[in-house]
């Protein structure tokens, strides 16, 4: 992502500004929290997205930096409510704020980001900006709940997976993009080019990270939490579709009822490894990646559109 921020450098710094502003409360244990999630942040890569659609369309500016900041505000929101249903302790290396604060906390200041986000908009009249991400949230709401629905009988195609996955994180990188791009134009047909293009990139962007699960020489040692937490990816999906029935009936039984049991989950990850379902994950999340850069290429290649050309990159060979 280095050339994102050489490109972004100094509009990534007067949005950390924007960001730290938003959060802010008036109560001190939450200034204390909001004060404590601002210092793990991650890698900033949705309002990079956010900024980086915006230039390569027009001039960032105050309703880009807004964007960018609802953006953050609503993902870290859904981080910290993930941290609560999931019973994590953990987030990019540090204390979730459930494990710090306790899960009744984490909640109400999930809450507080998502009102937060809100309210930034409608003071400021962004009502296209409000639109787009709030159609985000329901998308991701419905991903996450069609998922546990699913899993109770792991039964299904790859058709539901897309659909799981498009809505849970490829929603809100195609609001980041479509945001971005509305801060500066009003004209629907790039928004909707943009809002594609992310989605793309959110797809890849899962699959990759779903890939994370089985392991290999060039993405890191098999964990097995997919398979712990009883959720099926794309590479699990194809291999029980190929495999003999008895098989089939075997892995899923691990999946139900043997996730713990770390000699068994490795054998599903060697079976799901041995009849090539990390080969088609990886293929098909190529697939996204290209159908994102075809987009790209639509428009005139400048800094701007490789700095978007480094990060859709990124999302597919980053090692964690």
């Amino acid at each position: 992502m280095k050339l994102a921020k050489e490109v972004i450098g100094k509009e990534l710094i007067e949005f950390e500004k924007h960001f730290k502003d938003a959060v802010k409360s008036r109560v001190s244990l939450l200034d204390r929290i909001m004060q404590y999630i601002v210092k793990r942040k991650g890698k900033q890569m949705r309002p990079m997205f956010v900024l980086l659609s915006a230039r390569l369309h027009g001039e960032i500016n105050d309703t880009s930096y807004r964007a960018a900041s609802l953006v953050e505000l609503l993902h870290t929101a859904t981080l910290v409510h993930d941290d609560v249903v999931d019973d994590a302790l953990e987030r990019r290396g540090m204390f979730s704020i459930n494990a710090l604060w306790k899960n009744k906390i984490a909640v109400l200041v999930g809450d507080y980001l998502l009102s937060k986000g809100l309210l930034l908009s409608l003071e400021n009249k962004d009502f296209d900006i409000l639109t787009i991400l709030s159609n985000a949230v329901k998308k991701m709401s419905e991903g996450e709940l069609l998922q546990i629905e699913k899993t109770r009988n792991l039964n299904f195609d790859e058709s539901v997976y897309y659909e799981i996955i498009n809505g849970k994180t490829a929603s809100l990188l195609a609001s980041s993009c479509g945001a971005g791009a509305a801060s500066v134009t009003k004209d629907e047909q790039t928004i909707q080019k943009m809002r594609t293009f992310g989605e793309m990139v959110g797809m890849a962007f899962q699959i990759k990270d779903d890939l994370f699960d089985y392991g290999d020489a060039a993405i890191g040692k098999p964990t097995g939490n997919d398979i712990k937490e009883k959720k099926l990816t794309l590479p699990l999906i194809h291999v029980l579709q190929k495999v003999s029935p008895s098989l089939k009936k075997q892995i899923i039984n691990i999946v139900k009822n043997n996730n713990n049991d770390k000699k068994k989950v490795k054998f599903v990850i060697d079976n799901v490894v041995e009849h090539g379902g990390i080969e088609y994950a990886t293929q098909k999340m190529i697939e996204y990646r290209d159908k994102a850069l075809f987009i790209l290429h639509e428009f005139p290649e400048s800094p701007v559109r490789a700095a978007l050309e480094e990060l859709v990159r990124y999302t597919t060979d980053r090692a964690y």
